[in-house]
């Protein structure tokens, strides 16, 4: 079967070996529209509650992701596996997010949200998370060149905080993220666990 994905140009491409026959991963930038059917279903599934969009119709997310490409300061991409779409990545700079007024920001440092596909036909598979994350880490800090990924999922979501502390993650503070009510972007306030990748921590050497 022909790869849909394949006319569109990867930021970034990796091939991660016991996952499927290429087990190639493309990240490729996210089209609001295109891509609307596939990442709507994932953020309205229960599992997915912490994303916020819970209950927003397919043409609303696709607004949202509209809106966010106009942005330089934040971006989304679409992660691809032999063709099919298995995460939804973005990227956004601390110092024009909330989360700056919760710690001090360095030179380098970038954030991430990653929202991971519901597992498929076969079930959960041992290790893809930690692999899907390994290709992100390269995409985020040697291949943009930055030093440190923060991120900041919901306390309560402990799968999530789990999944960052055994990629090698150290635990920041636990924070709140302030409410945000803009005309373009609303966000309730939220409870955040704070954690930080250095480069040399995730690439020694």
């Amino acid at each position: 079967m022909a790869d849909p994905y394949d006319v569109r140009t990867a930021v970034h491409e990796q091939v991660i070996d016991g996952f499927g026959t290429g087990g190639t991963v493309r990240v490729l930038r996210l089209d609001a529209q295109e891509d609307a059917r596939a990442v709507h279903g994932w953020v309205s599934e229960e599992r997915a509650r912490f994303w916020g969009m819970n209950g927003l119709t397919r043409e609303q997310v696709a607004e949202i992701y509209a809106h966010m490409d106009t942005l330089d300061t934040h971006h989304a991409f679409l992660v691809v596996k032999d063709g099919e779409p298995v995460a939804l990545l973005q990227t956004y700079e601390p110092e024009a997010d909330r989360v700056s007024e919760c710690y001090e920001v360095r030179d380098g440092d970038i954030g991430i949200h990653l929202l991971l596909a519901p597992a498929g036909e076969g079930g959960a598979r041992p290790g893809w998370s930690s692999a899907l994350l390994d290709v992100v880490t390269s995409y985020v800090l040697p291949g943009l060149d930055r030093r440190r990924i923060v991120v900041d999922p919901d306390v309560r979501n402990e799968k999530a905080v789990a999944r960052f502390l055994r990629q090698g993650f150290e635990a920041g503070p636990v924070v709140v993220l302030p409410e945000i009510d803009i005309p373009d972007v609303y966000l309730p306030e939220k409870k955040a666990q704070l954690a930080f990748l250095r480069r040399e921590v995730a690439f020694p050497g």
